[in-house]
């Protein structure tokens, strides 16, 4: 009897305590914060991956997205960006890099991985968008599915979309016609490019950049299909007269993060995360414009005259490079078709 009492006693005490602690842990000390269900994740420190030069716009807005990030988060999320493909990744293979972690951030040229996910090549079918503006709202459209793919399919999160300046034709005769392209020696940088010569009666030359220069200074080629940035890189005031802005294509970049590290963040990270990215992608579309005049009142002052293209010149183009967009969208996914339907009927073609 005496010793169940002991028994007992000892079985109340140990309750008492227990219920001391529980009544303990539910109070909140005076002064202290609130906890965070245990969702703060720690400080992470990610490599974002460029191959582009360190000069090139596209690296610059990526630094800046690395400072407005971790000023955004307070330094929970910090970038350390590496350019000029210092990491040795290729253009083409960055969708699966990101995907497969190697990299947890990555800038990557739209139309560039669009060998592994084809969707991402209707943003630079040729003629489609015939200007910055139409450029930008193609790029409005095509997000929700670029988006809805990237993590679905490939395991990331799209942070934001960069384009690039539009391609226009570069010429030592005045073109302001689809006759006066017949005959045009161009030097063309891709599949569609060519194709788009061929169109208008003109010869494509797929030169690597570094002949270009000297193609034109020796009559190999006449012309040129490019942008604004990469003419003041060629000098192409010495041996051409003309720049014609027809909005051949109009590129963009992703910049993706893998989507198992974005998943780690607390939802407020995330969030502010996302955020940044949309405030870059804004910038991004502002700072393209400028360049892109920048650069062409510069090649004007070095003495090459702007030829603005009239609709009806615009027009022929779209016309004649109609094909080249209905051959690639038989292929296509069906979401790219939604996409040029949806962007035709917003611009009225």
């Amino acid at each position: 009897m005496k010793k169940s009492l002991i028994v007992l006693t000892v079985l109340l005490l140990a309750l008492s305590l227990a219920l001391a602690g529980c009544a303990s842990d539910g109070k909140q000390a005076e002064g202290e914060k609130p906890a965070d269900d245990g969702q703060k994740a720690k400080p992470v420190e990610w490599v974002a991956n460029s191959v582009w030069p360190p000069n090139n716009h596209q690296s610059v807005a990526l630094q800046a997205f690395a400072d407005k990030v971790k000023e955004a988060t307070d330094g929970q999320v910090t970038l350390s960006v590496k350019t000029g493909g210092a990491l040795g990744y290729k253009g083409p293979e960055l969708l699966k890099v990101v995907r497969d972690g190697l990299v947890p951030v990555s800038d990557m040229l739209t139309s560039g991985v669009a060998g592994d996910e084809p969707l991402f090549g209707v943003v630079t079918l040729p003629f489609l968008v015939q200007n910055h503006e139409e450029a930008k709202l193609l790029n409005e459209i095509a997000r929700p599915y670029f988006d809805k793919v990237a993590e679905e399919k490939w395991g990331q999160k799209i942070l934001y979309v960069s384009p690039w300046p539009a391609a226009g034709f570069w010429t030592k005769n005045e073109v302001k016609s689809l006759a006066d392209m017949e005959g045009l020696k161009m030097r063309t940088y891709d599949k569609n490019g060519a194709l788009v010569v061929e169109a208008a009666d003109g010869t494509p030359y797929p030169l690597p950049f570094s002949e270009v220069y000297s193609s034109l200074a020796t009559g190999v080629i006449d012309s040129v299909l490019t942008s604004t940035p990469t003419a003041v890189d060629a000098k192409f005031w010495e041996v051409l007269d003309y720049y014609v802005p027809v909005s051949v294509t109009q590129a963009t970049d992703l910049v993706t993060v893998n989507l198992d590290e974005f998943n780690k963040l607390d939802a407020e990270t995330q969030e502010k995360l996302i955020n940044a990215g949309k405030e870059m992608e804004a910038k991004a579309w502002e700072d393209v414009a400028k360049l892109d005049a920048e650069k062409e009142a510069l090649v004007n002052e070095k003495g090459i005259t702007t030829l603005k293209p009239s609709q009806e010149f615009l027009d022929e183009l779209s016309t004649v490079t109609e094909q080249i967009r209905q051959d690639w969208l038989k292929d296509a996914p069906p979401e790219a078709q939604e996409i040029v339907a949806k962007f035709k009927e917003e611009v009225g073609r």
